[in-house]
């Protein structure tokens, strides 16, 4: 029998990508990562956002919270005013546990800071550390920044009598005078030379002190305000 011959089928040759290909496919894959990069961006852009805000209302609370404390703690005591605010800071003496603290809340820049003397039982010594307070450089070093990227802040008061809030710089709701420095002692002083205790009677210091005070504070997302109402056993 004739020998049959197989032919092997004709190969083809191999056909790689073509330059148009591979750039097609180059950008198709740039685009591709272009729009995870946005996404992820808005994501972590989103957590950032998210996290400032839970940080800035966690300061907001403290800042509102320790404003409360200190009025709650609020004392008359001889010699300074046990709450006074000249526009540029408000001041009060607040009972400690181991005797009064002068606090000063005041605004420098955008920042409300705090600052809080040592504690005492000395007349003497909370004349001094009010007259120091007068200057921001005097307490600068001690005092605490406790809220940021305020535009403005301001207190008012709720005085006996009156049915609407005041401002606080009011003549008819002035505390007692603010010591002055180098006076001479008086009877019924400390004593030692300093600025002499005030001797305005508890009932006229009630008289002066307010029901309520407010406070107001100009932040970026809006004003907000904050009413604190003072109990009568001061």
């Amino acid at each position: 029998m004739p020998s049959r011959v197989h032919t092997a089928p004709p190969r083809h040759p191999l056909r790689g990508f073509t330059l148009v290909e591979v750039l097609v496919a180059l950008f198709i894959m740039a685009v591709l990562a272009m729009m995870a990069w946005r996404g992820i961006d808005a994501l972590v852009r989103s957590r950032d956002g998210a996290q400032g805000n839970a940080q800035q209302i966690l300061l907001l609370s403290t800042t509102v919270n320790q404003w409360e404390q200190d009025l709650a703690q609020l004392q008359r005591t001889p010699g300074v005013p046990a709450l006074k605010f000249d526009g540029a800071a408000l001041r009060l003496t607040r009972r400690a546990k181991d005797g009064m603290v002068l606090v000063v809340w005041t605004m420098q820049g955008d920042t409300l800071y705090r600052w809080a003397s040592p504690a005492t039982s000395r007349v003497a010594e909370l004349q001094e550390w009010w007259m120091r307070s007068q200057q921001w450089s005097g307490i600068r070093e001690g005092a605490l920044p406790m809220l940021s990227q305020l535009s403005e802040w301001q207190v008012y008061y709720y005085r006996q009598g009156d049915n609407t809030w005041s401002n606080a710089q009011s003549s008819a709701g002035r505390s007692n005078a603010a010591p002055v420095a180098g006076a001479p002692s008086t009877p019924g002083g400390s004593g030692d030379g300093s600025t002499p205790p005030d001797t305005t009677s508890d009932e006229e210091d009630a008289d002066q002190l307010p029901q309520g005070v407010r406070l107001v504070l100009r932040l970026p997302a809006g004003p907000l305000t904050r009413d604190v109402l003072l109990s009568g056993d001061h």
